[in-house]
């Protein structure tokens, strides 16, 4: 079977369709995305009243089932039974998706439900939709009892909640059984409207301003009930099949390829964030390098976007329950504009409070994300200063469009490399740094060229499709534009061909990797119109020449750095239904050395350097704070406890940053809101502060150098 992208889009994906046709690379060019649109779709359903009738099935939507379905079974990369197993897998995850929470359903409702435990799979193959919407429009009757139920709790004020009394509720309930009953629900909604209540007054709001502002939200998810389509229905039930596969396999109804196609020509203006919902929430995946949002430093990965607000001083718009694509709606806008985002971090779901941040919309431009280099001068211990170049790249790219119309000054990632190395062998450089955190992705054929700067010729990626048939992508360029001492620095947003290069680098033993275990994306999807809408369909993987896929596992480095980020919040193995780690043969292909021999001294100096560290310290300290408070099961609904949580946790984390601050001379902060207001990049570093990760790399690699020179290949 083959498959082909639509063709308004086609020369759009045409250079990253060989590496990661979700466009992960052209994702970071754009600045707000909908890509991962309903991943997972929970947030869908929570926003107004049904009063227009039964949702129902189109009747073009059962062939459109089906040849889904026929797509998914010939030419998915994973193939997969659809049988009685699979049709109670499907039941449970449609229920999930539509419910994570465990906040509208009953026992009863799953109850009822259980008839269609060994049907849905022959209903998918008839293209028999009916469970999808009688389950669907189950969910929004129930959704409607608790909006309404909320509203009129409401409706006298925020008198009826006692705030002095011991009460908790649990952070997160998907491992919850479904409410016994009615009251068992309405218990539960009680103990959410508090928290909501309380969450709000620890951001210093008053009690009228609560009322108002809930009352509103709520009544304003009433009213977006109604703007619920059958194809909506249909796009949520269809990616509950889908995701069964894999999480990047999903299926766009028209308003949502609508959207992609314009993505895709990166054309819109926002803030350079990419976006995704998570129960009612709209979190923040990742920031695009050099975007508003990265450059402003406020945003981070994780962060939840509960509210937007247009220019400096508009009213903020209650986006709790929305759709993903309304909110990007909001937060999308033309150049130079100024959009308000109210903001809660992860470690707001133990406290609650909010922050209001402003950033300036812009477009990225590709020289904004070309890569860029520096020269710092490190001292070894006792030894002489080396001097260490720096070549940070934040994307893959390539002006295809450029190099297909002959331009001979076509940028690309390659070229600009190169470049860039000739010019630091011009300044005498001892060792390289190849800085590729963040580095979401992008063009497969740059990677494998720029992995062909370090070696002479070889292999440098293997791709399987779902036949099983592998392709082996080589270098052949017998030119090395630098064989000297290298290290790779990468972290958890590093993905796809930055772990293609990184993996090609560390299977070389041509040089180093240092950081963190990168983010596991190792499959190829391609588009497929299937009328209407379009499929998003994962063919292939991609794996080491060493035979490790980089699927799920991403790149382990050889020295590992402390992180923020915590790999079940953000990365592929995060994901539900993630394609696994696993192994195909080997490639024959030549080493360039052994540097595995040095590495444990290299860790055994870099250990000892960290814990001298106030940075490194910070970070280690950091992440311990946050583990405790994820670690928490439940939230306190007593006001005097939350405060003293609250004002604990930012008493913790004032002394942390302030003797981080004392140790680089810096002025210390007086307040928490003060630390609140610094802006800081994506690794958790004030912008006012050296990057401690990039001058731990440059020690390291100063270290292999005095270490090995006698046996490594040096410029």
């Amino acid at each position: 079977m083959k498959f082909i992208a639509r063709p308004d889009v086609q020369s759009a994906i045409q250079e990253s369709l060989d590496t990661e046709s979700t466009t992960m690379k052209k994702i970071a060019y754009f600045l707000v995305t909908i890509a991962v649109l309903a991943l997972p779709p929970s947030s869908f359903g929570k926003a107004a009243t049904l009063n227009h009738g039964i949702l129902a099935a189109e009747p073009e939507y059962s062939e459109t089932s089906k040849k889904i379905i026929d797509y998914i079974r010939l030419g998915h990369y994973q193939h997969l039974e659809i049988d009685d197993e699979f049709s109670t897998k499907m039941l449970d995850h449609y229920m999930e998706n539509l419910d994570r929470s465990r906040s509208y359903f009953t026992q009863a409702d799953a109850n009822e439900f259980a008839v269609y435990r060994d049907r849905l799979d022959d209903d998918l193959k008839n293209g028999d939709l009916t469970a999808a919407y009688r389950i669907f429009n189950r969910y929004l009757q129930r959704t409607r009892e608790r909006l309404e139920f909320m509203l009129s709790t409401l409706d006298p004020g925020t008198d009826a909640f006692d705030f002095d009394k011991t009460e908790s509720l649990r952070i997160d309930r998907d491992k919850e059984a479904w409410a016994a009953d009615k009251t068992e629900l309405e218990n539960l909604w009680h103990k959410q409207l508090k928290n909501a209540v309380l969450s709000m007054r620890l951001s210093e709001k008053q009690d009228q301003e609560i009322s108002e502002k809930l009352m509103s939200r709520y009544q304003t998810q009433m009213k977006r009930l109604e703007q619920f389509k059958t194809s909506d229905v249909f796009q949520i039930y269809m990616n509950a099949f889908t995701g069964l596969y894999d999480p990047h396999t999903r299926y766009f109804n028209p308003r949502t390829s609508e959207n992609f196609a314009i993505n895709m020509k990166l054309s819109l203006e926002g803030i350079g964030a990419v976006l995704q919902s998570e129960e009612e929430f709209t979190k923040v995946l990742r920031l695009v390098p050099a975007g508003p949002a990265d450059t402003q430093g406020q945003l981070k990965p994780t962060d939840r976007i509960v509210g937007v607000g247009q220019g400096a001083n508009g009213d903020i718009v209650d986006v709790v329950g929305w759709r993903l694509d309304d909110v990007v709606a909001l937060i999308r806008g033309p150049k130079g504009s100024i959009v308000q985002l109210e903001i809660m971090t992860a470690d707001a779901k133990t406290h609650g409070s909010s922050t209001i941040i402003s950033i300036t919309r812009d477009t990225v431009h590709l020289e904004e994300q070309a890569a860029k280099m520096d020269v710092l001068e490190v001292k070894g211990k006792g030894l002489a200063t080396s001097r260490i170049g720096i070549i940070d790249i934040p994307t893959f790219y390539s002006d295809y469009h450029a190099q297909q119309a002959g331009d001979p000054s076509y940028k690309s990632t390659t070229r600009d490399v190169r470049r860039l190395i000739s010019e630091l062998k011009q300044k005498h450089i001892d060792g390289l740094v190849i800085d590729l955190r963040n580095n979401s992705g992008g063009s497969l054929s740059e990677a494998v060229t720029m992995t062909g700067l370090f070696i002479k010729t070889g292999p440098t990626v293997q791709i399987r499709n779902a036949r099983g048939e592998t392709r082996v992508l080589e270098d052949r360029d017998p030119s090395q534009a630098y064989s000297g001492p290298l290290i790779v620095l990468v972290n958890r947003l590093s993905a796809s061909a930055s772990e293609i290069f990184a993996g090609a680098i560390q299977d070389y033993q041509r040089g180093i990797v240092v950081g963190n275990q990168t983010f596991g994306k190792g499959t190829v999807q391609s588009l497929q119109p299937v009328n209407p809408g379009q499929l998003k369909l994962t063919q292939s993987k991609f794996y080491r020449i060493s035979g490790g896929s980089t699927q799920n596992r991403g790149v382990i480095p050889d020295i590992a750095f402390p992180s923020l980020l915590d790999n079940s919040d953000i990365g592929e193995s995060a994901l539900p239904n993630a394609l696994p780690w696993d192994t195909i043969s080997t490639v024959y292909y030549r080493k360039y050395g052994d540097i595995k021999p040095w590495i444990d001294e290299l860790h055994q100096r870099h250990q000892n350097r960290a814990r001298q560290s106030a940075d490194f310290e910070y970070l280690v300290e950091t992440r311990k704070l946050r583990d405790t408070l994820k670690r928490k099961e439940l939230i306190s609904l007593n006001e005097s406890v939350r405060r003293e949580e609250k004002s604990h946790s930012a008493s913790d984390q004032l002394k942390l940053e302030n003797k981080r601050r004392a140790a680089a001379g810096k002025e210390l902060l007086k307040t928490h809101s003060d630390l609140k207001d610094e802006p800081a990049d994506q690794y958790g570093n004030r912008i006012d502060l050296e990057d401690p990760l990039l001058q731990e790399t440059t020690q390291i690699l100063v270290d292999y150098i005095n270490l090995a020179l006698p046996t490594v290949a040096h410029n």
